[in-house]
């Protein structure tokens, strides 16, 4: 198989540099240019044709989202933003993601070390040349309206949860999903694969367009109706129950499948502590993340669902769960909350 080209766009000569040797060794990547701002990318692009384009936000003559929303309109490819991620960043990075980038990614120096990153970015860039991204795809969500519960749902699920993992397009995923939840939906617990910082906006930003509650989750937040927790950026989430009241516990610790958070750490937790009450859903994602955790839950009694491989970005996560036949049912995005509430 032909290499996967990658054109590197940073206004930092050393970011590119880095970039360049650390792709360098991995097999199957060829980084075929960089440009230090967007007006020389987009020659570059037409003269290389690259399979993926790694790109910063702010950078001079045109800002990186500028330039996304161009590329998505007139040559739609496969975007990877690599930023700084300041609380400011982290804000512009979701802009991204919603315009058209299949996936985010902090700066060496920040949360990963150039060596972390590397491996990081090269997993992140064999899953984005698979994608296939189709023109002005950041200005195609359609919301939909809330699913309407039964009239008892609300007296018949305030003891359940519902644990979802997504990773590689899954805020879009999870932006259709909980967008369709009514504010009687028993409490949530969610891990997107992000770095630090970018769960905070990330969860601000479902909170403005969901008929529930969103935030990123903080150690000790109870899992309540109505409420979906995120879980933040480099720290895993698990379930734990006192009594009938659920709760998260955050954490550090080491990384799981490369992940914190990690979706196993959730899916596993949910099964202990949830069992036959949870309804577990593993969205589009790179990997296998999840698979095993939903195999426990399964065990558990939890009814479990996966996103079909049509309307994934990325059918990995998903396909590893039913591979093990830890999914009892798998159906589109676009049905996947009505499913959950079907399984309630």
């Amino acid at each position: 198989m032909s290499n996967i080209k990658v054109l590197v766009v940073d206004d930092s000569a050393i970011v590119r540099k880095i970039f360049t040797e650390e792709l360098s060794v991995e097999r199957g990547i060829e980084v075929v240019g960089t440009a230090p701002d967007p007006y020389i990318a987009r020659d570059k692009i037409v003269r290389f044709k690259p399979d993926v384009v790694i790109l910063d936000i702010e950078m001079p003559r045109m800002d990186g989202i500028t330039f996304l929303k161009k590329l998505m309109k007139y040559y739609p490819l496969p975007v990877i933003i690599v930023s700084s991620l300041t609380p400011k960043g982290g804000k512009l990075a979701l802009e991204a993601v919603e315009n058209g980038a299949v996936e985010v990614l902090p700066k060496p120096g920040g949360a990963y070390t150039v060596g972390d990153m590397r491996q990081q970015l090269a997993d992140k860039i064999r899953a984005a040349a698979k994608v296939y991204v189709s023109r002005n795809r950041g200005d195609s969500v359609v919301e939909r309206s809330p699913v309407q519960l039964p009239s008892r749902a609300l007296k018949e699920t305030t003891n359940k949860v519902i644990a979802i993992g997504a990773s590689t397009g899954g805020t879009e995923a999870l932006k259709k999903v909980l967008s369709q939840f009514p504010p009687t939906i028993p409490g949530i617990a969610v891990v997107q694969h992000m770095p630090p910082n970018f769960t905070t906006a990330f969860a601000e930003r479902l909170n403005g367009i969901c008929a529930i509650d969103v935030k990123e989750a903080s150690d000790g937040d109870a899992v309540l109706p109505g409420l979906a927790l995120i879980a933040p950026g480099n720290y895993h989430m698990l379930l734990r129950r006192s009594g009938a009241r659920y709760y998260v516990c955050v954490k550090e610790g080491p990384m799981v499948r490369s992940q914190r958070p990690a979706v196993d750490v959730l899916f596993k937790s949910t099964a202990q502590y949830a069992g036959v009450n949870a309804v577990g859903v593993i969205l589009t994602g790179m990997g296998a993340d999840g698979a095993r955790g939903m195999v426990k839950m399964r065990e558990a009694g939890a009814r479990t669902i996966g996103q079909d491989e049509q309307s994934c970005v990325v059918y990995g996560m998903p396909k590893e769960a039913a591979k093990m036949g830890a999914v009892e049912k798998e159906v589109p995005l676009d049905r996947i909350a009505q499913e959950v509430m079907n399984v309630l």
